[in-house]
């Protein structure tokens, strides 16, 4: 259960804008009573094998929504034809880093970054995504939805969704 696959999903994020660290970067949706407003939620593509890790974003004039590459720790932008916002995520889903790249670059490897999240150039600060956020990523997969968080990636959670059926 903790191997990702290329698919697509929905993006969570927290939007409510409190203080530092606290529980405005939980995952997923269910705090009714939780600081802020519902989380948004974001259509995600999920790039886990390495052909679809290396195609990216290659050769695309936009996209509607995030990118997750996984496993991850640095991205270029080199024949890009539009500039990206880029989340470093590390293995909770907590954002380690955050930067605009302009076509042409090549990013710096985060040593603590697990997954990287790319979206256009702009939409990142829109979405709330900024350093010690932490995100969340429903799934669809063989018909039922889930949500996959850090523990559950890492294997650490044999709860619910244990078996695949």
């Amino acid at each position: 259960m903790g191997q990702w696959v290329d698919e697509t999903g929905t993006l969570t994020v927290e939007v409510g804008r409190g203080g530092g660290g606290g529980a405005a970067g939980r995952v997923g949706g269910g705090g009714e009573a939780a600081r802020g407003p519902a989380p948004l939620a974001v259509p995600v593509e999920i790039a886990a094998s390495r052909r679809a890790r290396t195609r990216g974003l290659l050769g695309r004039d936009g996209i509607a929504g995030a990118m997750l590459l996984t496993p991850a720790s640095s991205v270029h932008t080199f024949g890009m034809r539009f500039a990206l916002d880029v989340a470093y995520l590390d293995c909770d889903f907590r954002v380690v880093a955050v930067r605009r790249m302009p076509p042409g670059r090549l990013g710096l490897p985060r040593f603590r970054a697990r997954h990287v999240l790319e979206a256009e150039a702009g939409a990142l600060e829109r979405w709330g995504v900024r350093r010690g956020v932490r995100v969340g990523v429903r799934v669809a997969g063989r018909g039922q939805a889930r949500l996959r968080d850090a523990g559950e990636a890492r294997g650490d959670r044999g709860t619910a969704g244990s078996r695949d059926g």
